[in-house]
Order: C-alpha cells, then sequence, then structure tokens
C-alpha cells in the first residue's frame, strides 16, 4: 500500500468515524473469507457496513472525531462494524459472535460514549429504529380501529333488526 491509498483509507476512516452513530470493534482471527463475506452481507442487509482496518492508520483517522476514545482497542487484527442506526451494526456484531467463535467483540462507541462488550451488548438487544417506528404506528392505529368499530356497531345492531322484521314479514 503506498502512500496516497493509505491517506484515502484515513480519510475514508475518517469520514465513517465523522459520520456515523456506531461503532463496533472486534478481533476477527480465524474467520475464513467465506464467514467474512457472509458477516459482510449481514451488516448490509440490515444497513450497516464492515471494514478491516490497518490499526495504524485507524487510530490516525480517529484523531478529530468523537470516537477518538477508542484508540486503545485497535491492537491485533481488528474489524469495525459501523452504521447509521445505532442498533444495527452491535445486533448483527453480537449475532455473528455468538455463531462463530473467532469473531470477539472488543468495544465499541457511540460518539462520545465509550462501549465496552456489555455496552454492545446491550445495544444489541434494544429493537432497531424500524421496529420501534411499527410499534408507535401499531400504537396510533389501534385506537383509531377500536372507535371505527364502536361507531360501526349500533349500526350493525339497527341493520340486525330491519333484517329480523324484513325475516318475520316475509314469513308472515
Amino acid at each position: 500500500m503506498d502512500r496516497a491509498e493509505k491517506q484515502e483509507l484515513v480519510t475514508t476512516l475518517h469520514d465513517v468515524f465523522q459520520n456515523t452513530s456506531v461503532v463496533v470493534v472486534a478481533h476477527y482471527s480465524g474467520l475464513s473469507v467465506a464467514q467474512m463475506t457472509t458477516l459482510r452481507g449481514r451488516m448490509k442487509d440490515a444497513g450497516a457496513s464492515v471494514k478491516v482496518a490497518k490499526n495504524r492508520l485507524a487510530k490516525l483517522a480517529l484523531e478529530g472525531t468523537d470516537y477518538a476514545h477508542m484508540g486503545d482497542l485497535f491492537k491485533g487484527p481488528t474489524v469495525i462494524a459501523y452504521s447509521d442506526d445505532p442498533v444495527a451494526a452491535p445486533k448483527v456484531a453480537v449475532d455473528f459472535a455468538k455463531a462463530n467463535q473467532n469473531l470477539v467483540i472488543l468495544g465499541g462507541g457511540m460518539g462520545a460514549t465509550s462501549l465496552d462488550p456489555d455496552g454492545v451488548q446491550s445495544l444489541a438487544t434494544m429493537p432497531s429504529l424500524d421496529e420501534l417506528r411499527a410499534k408507535i404506528v401499531g400504537m396510533i392505529n389501534t385506537p383509531a380501529t377500536r372507535v371505527a368499530q364502536v361507531l360501526a356497531a349500533p349500526g350493525g345492531q339497527i341493520a340486525r333488526v330491519l333484517a329480523a322484521y324484513a325475516e318475520k314479514d316475509q314469513a308472515a
């Protein structure tokens, strides 16, 4: 990797650290290429990204960002997972780590907040932004449905009474 490529990588990582809401750092030693491809695919499906970064360059990219406190996590073969949704990257990383012992979550950050492995685990158990939106819409929609049922009930009762009288008249 020549100097220009290194500078481009540092710039790219700096932009990542500036513009994402959560970053998870993990060791990936022992993962096969197929497993890494699977991890990348799952992250992409969840709206997150994975990047293998050289530690020295990642530390340079951290300077001047809210994630500067994570510099000590970059030791050994590290991979970063990041997303705009504060739950997406931790959720996929934790789920993948449960199935693959070779992915070891070291910690991460959420802005200026430092996360240890337990903090990343806690984020992973929270519902995603889309799930929260669906719950809110459901909560808003439910009372409207109940109001419509209550308002329609008297009209339905009147229609049934009239139908019963009509059947009675036809029978007579």
